[in-house]
């Protein structure tokens, strides 16, 4: 009875009109963002951080969440018109979908993704507001053991699961802890790696770094680019022309369920994202298609598994935060900055200390998806248009905003400085295939590992046999260890059964 008396007050804050505007604001800067290919969703979360000071924390939270969840949905209009995916949880929507365009069906391709989009969304809610509070109550039995051995498996994790690198993913991990450490120390609260600098001892500001990281190297990429001829975009401009048929949905159907359920479980694992949801999802619906489905070849179902997945672990990637403060995605850290800008910080006590916006943001993505759905739908066709603005006039615009939110953020010209740097960084990184996501997801868990690991040193007098001693953390721990041995047995296993360990890994027919 109270989860229904929390639903209730949630939407009496949603639907209040300012609410409404932000969330409205939010969705649709998600789904332009994610259809110009490259900026991404991470980017304008970055950019848009330094606003959220004039909202108030529920307001800025719906807002930032419509840019996440409309992206995904954003990303899937140039994958299926132009096989261009503007998010990477769409490359696997752009197989099918891409070929549907081909057939002159791009129509039915956008329309069962929007619908898969939306259907996958409301399960993952769901899911957010049965799960969550139960998660909510185990974790307050959480004490620093706990948290140490959940943060190293979160960034196990995401070391292994980002790149098909393991070891520029660990690399990156490691030195996004070392950032972590610029500061005072947290527990005897002495200068470390500072150099002498007053702005570095109260840490390295999370807002110039990720706009560094990803909207000044993102207007180098772009500076890179070649002047290419538009090319003519193809889209349906009637509602009808996105409406499936019955036989659409017949196809559609067991993949979407199996997309929507890979998404939600795989989004609730540190690391797992939209992402990987959305590979596994493809994987999966293509193993147990039907006979008559030509996945590859323009099947509606591969249109619908990945899309519903991405959608689902968007959803899912919320329980985490809101119940353990730990960020599962680069996103989510920045989720965790917005929050920790106003003074709250996400975890096991949010819903008893601030239950009112804990069920305000869940509310606000049921109405946020209605919006995407009742209003987006018709106005495809003249959105996919947005991927034919020049990088001319695209860049003056990402620099601006990044200057303004940088120098906004404390008033303090070394921010621009710092984020520069993170610029110059972030381009290095994407040249020579580093992943971004571990770094900022390190710089953000580290602090948080670290104050666990030395509470739990201190409670044991010292003994790491506290990790194994009490069972939660200890199963934690077994299960990092693990993840990070896997790579390591599965090549001893190929050895004893006559395969090399550098044989080439056959990929999947697209």
């Amino acid at each position: 009875m109270d989860t229904f008396v929390n639903i209730a007050h949630g939407f009496s804050i949603s639907l209040q009109p300012m609410s409404l505007l932000f969330c409205f604001i939010g969705v649709s800067l998600g789904v332009i963002v994610g259809i110009l290919p490259g900026l991404g969703s991470a980017a304008t979360i970055a950019l848009l951080l330094p606003i959220t000071y004039f909202l108030d924390t529920a307001t800025a939270i719906i807002m930032l969440s419509g840019i996440w969840y409309g992206s995904m949905y954003g990303g899937s209009i140039t994958s299926i018109l132009l096989r261009v995916p503007g998010e990477s949880a769409s490359v696997m929507v752009a197989i099918d979908g891409y070929e549907l365009t081909k057939q002159g069906r791009a129509g039915v391709a956008l329309g069962i993704s929007m619908f898969s989009a939306f259907i996958a969304g409301m399960f993952g809610l769901v899911g957010l507001s049965l799960l969550a509070p139960t998660l909510a109550d185990f974790a307050l039995n959480f004490g620093p053991p706990e948290y140490f051995a959940l943060t190293l498996l979160g960034l196990t994790l995401v070391s292994y699961l980002a790149t098909n690198s393991v070891t520029k993913a660990l690399i990156v991990t490691v030195f996004g802890l070392l950032l972590g450490t610029v500061g005072l120390d947290p527990v005897r609260s002495t200068a470390r790696f500072t150099f002498g600098s007053l702005s570095l001892q109260s840490g390295i500001d999370l807002v110039p770094m990720v706009m560094g990281l990803f909207g000044i190297s993102e207007v180098f990429s772009l500076l890179e680019e070649k002047i290419v001829a538009a090319v003519p975009i193809s889209a349906p401009t009637r509602l009808r022309e996105v409406l499936p048929t019955r036989e659409d949905w017949r196809n559609a159907a067991r993949p979407l369920l199996q997309g929507t359920l890979v998404g939600f479980f795989v989004g609730l694992l540190p690391g797992g994202g939209a992402t990987v949801s959305s590979y596994l999802a493809y994987a999966t619906a293509k193993r147990w298609r039907h006979a008559s489905q030509n996945f590859g070849g323009g099947a509606v179902g591969g249109v619908a598994a990945p899309e519903a997945a991405a959608n689902a672990a968007t959803c899912a990637g919320f329980i985490p935060l809101l119940t353990l403060g730990i960020p599962e995605n680069a996103v989510m850290a920045l989720m965790l900055g917005a929050f920790m800008l106003h003074g709250i910080t996400p975890g096991p006590t949010l819903m008893i200390q601030h239950p009112e916006m804990f069920w305000a943001i869940v509310t606000s993505m049921f109405v946020g998806n209605c919006i995407l759905l009742c209003v987006m739908l018709p106005l495809i066709g003249y959105l996919s248009k947005i991927t034919l603005v020049p990088n001319s006039i695209l860049v003056p615009i990402i620099v601006l905003a990044c200057l303004a939110g940088a120098y906004g953020v404390n008033n303090n010209p070394a921010d621009i400085a710092s984020m520069t740097v993170f610029g110059l960084l972030g381009y290095l990184m994407r040249k020579f295939d580093f992943p971004l996501p571990p770094l900022v997801l390190a710089f953000v868990i580290g602090p948080i590992m670290e104050t666990a690991l030395r509470q739990s040193l201190i409670m044991s007098g010292g003994h790491f046999t506290i990790f194994v001693n009490r069972p939660v953390a200890g199963s934690l721990v077994a299960v990092a260890i693990l993840v990070g041995l896997w790579p390591a047995l599965s090549a001893l296993i190929g050895m004893r059964r006559g395969i090399s360990p550098d044989a080439p890994v056959p990929q999947p027919a697209e």
